[in-house]
């Protein structure tokens, strides 16, 4: 593992153990070349992952980006930050395992909604509003109207 500090090639595995929700394996290292210490993530990749655009634009996926954007949805909401990666992990499991290479940004899209609806309904209204591109009010009326209608069946 290279060195983050002086990038040296060589480091030392100091302690390992899984992260809270067991998805990855956190290692502290140590650089053999500057002694500086810092911290990586290891996680299963079942496969690459291409996220296709609605434009038909391919990239790949991206976890980071996709928790940063739930996080972002439920920003100063009481959602602790580990359900937020089960969430993110949840879906990246369930995408590696579909057995399919290219994956829609659309499909994303959903399985976020579907995740987010059980956490916290604001954060799902926030996301909503990016992912379908509610252009003036009546848009987020209308939608909040239908989550409202939804907890109440």
């Amino acid at each position: 593992m290279r060195c983050p500090f002086c990038g040296h090639d060589a480091s030392q595995v100091k302690d390992s153990r899984p992260t809270d929700d067991g998805a990855a394996i956190r290692r502290r290292r140590q650089c053999e070349g500057c002694a500086a210490r810092f911290t990586t993530f290891e996680r299963i990749q079942l496969r690459d992952l291409t996220v296709v655009k609605s434009e038909s634009r391919r990239e790949p996926f991206d976890r980071e980006k996709l928790l940063r954007s739930i996080s972002i949805a439920a920003r100063k909401r009481p959602v602790e930050p580990v359900r937020l990666e089960k969430l993110v992990s949840g879906i990246q499991r369930q995408l590696e395992t579909s057995g399919e290479a290219e994956v829609s940004a659309k499909r994303i899209g959903e399985m976020v909604m579907e995740g987010l609806k059980v956490l916290d309904s604001v954060a799902y209204i926030r996301f909503a509003s990016v992912y379908r591109e509610f252009s003036e009010a009546r848009d987020f009326e209308e939608f909040a109207g239908s989550v409202e209608e939804a907890g109440r069946g």
